[in-house]
């Protein structure tokens, strides 16, 4: 069984391989790019905005495709904001702060600019060796979950690794992929059973890397808490700790860079995409949010159907407490997610969020059924 193994992985990492070429060819210029070239610049020029602002775009416009770029600067199909984030700075500066926050990934991107790649491809790179080190790493908890069954576990990781969003996670400029990779390492801390201060270090760098995602991590630390007190009727006070910890990091984030705030971003980014910021406030109303809602939640009705049928197998063939609330707190994150961004229309979103309420189901069908040796979560 072991040379079976070995097998399926020289099998697996040589189609990845071939895979993420493919994406490579297929890559995305699109206008999230520009944020975070913009950000790796403003490092390097922190007291010139306007050579940041030029050498954001100059560098883009050089090797984008034609179609790419258009589209990327407002100009096919027309969009107005865009257009004016391309010729004025002060838009542009007022627009970074949206990205900066993503310190993690963006001292990624500027690794491999150092490196010697242009500015464009230290983005798109580290989209596609994230999409890469994802399938392996997806690879190998499929072989912890189906230890006698290899076969599964190149087809599932083969299928995954063509889903449409994790193709175009793939391809595009954007923070998705790189963080995806970091939830299957979460996973995999959770089957291994992972001493909690290790732990604690992957929920830091996965707020560092994506502060938004403070969200889940002060869930999963208040399930931990929770369930610690129903075993051991006390506090843990550890649990406390890295749950302020993580909220002083996000909270700091916020301030250092001045980020506008959630409801700029809900402002701007469903109901009028303001070319200076400074010059509107963003005002909306209850109402507002929820007729936004109303309408995105009816488009969200594939995603409700997918991970109800997820979640219902799981309490259906786990009677496992840790395992069902692990369930529930990617389930959670899903609406959560969803309620502060509801962007239906684009499942790369919630992805990072589906795909490991998607193993852990496969946990349960394995573990009820087949009688797999999988080592058991705390």
């Amino acid at each position: 069984m072991k040379a079976k193994w070995q097998i399926s992985f020289f099998l697996v990492f040589s189609i990845l391989v071939y895979f993420t070429f493919w994406n490579y060819n297929n890559r995305v210029y699109d206008w999230d790019m520009p944020g975070y070239i913009g950000t790796v610049y403003t490092w390097e020029f922190p007291n010139n905005p306007e050579k940041v602002h030029q050498l954001t775009f100059s560098s883009i416009k050089k090797e984008a495709f034609d179609l790419h770029y258009k589209d990327l600067v407002g100009t096919s199909p027309v969009d107005i904001p865009r257009q004016v984030f391309e010729k004025n700075t002060q838009s542009f500066t007022e627009q970074l702060p949206y990205y900066q926050i993503k310190i993690g990934y963006n001292l990624v991107i500027a690794f491999f600019y150092k490196l010697g790649l242009s500015s464009p491809m230290s983005v798109l790179f580290v989209s596609l060796i994230s999409y890469f080190f994802s399938g392996l790493l997806l690879f190998y908890i499929l072989k912890i979950v189906f230890p006698e069954n290899y076969i599964i576990a190149i087809f599932i990781t083969l299928g995954a690794a063509l889903l449409p969003p994790m193709t175009y996670m793939a391809r595009a400029p954007l923070p998705d992929m790189f963080i995806f990779q970091f939830m299957l390492v979460f996973i995999i801390a959770m089957i291994k059973k992972w001493q909690k201060w290790w732990a604690f270090l992957l929920l830091f760098v996965i707020t560092f890397i994506r502060p938004d995602y403070i969200t889940f991590t002060l869930t999963y630390l208040f399930a931990a808490t929770y369930l610690f007190y129903l075993k051991e009727k006390k506090i843990d006070i550890a649990l406390i700790l890295q749950g302020t910890i993580l909220m002083v990091l996000y909270f700091g984030i916020m301030k250092y860079y001045n980020y506008p705030g959630w409801k700029d971003l809900f402002y701007d980014s469903f109901m009028d995409r303001r070319p200076i910021i400074s010059a509107q406030p963003a005002n909306f109303t209850v109402k507002d949010y929820l007729d936004i809602i109303y309408i995105k939640i009816i488009y969200f009705k594939k995603v409700t159907l997918s991970v109800t049928i997820m979640i219902s197998v799981v309490f259906w063939l786990s009677k496992d407490v840790w395992v069902r609330v692990i369930a529930l707190l990617f389930l959670v994150n899903v609406y959560i997610k969803f309620f502060f961004f509801p962007q239906s229309a684009a499942l790369r979103f919630f992805f990072p969020f589906i795909f490991p309420l998607f193993i852990m189901m496969l946990y349960a069908i394995s573990k009820k059924y087949n009688g797999f040796k999988l080592n058991k979560i705390p």
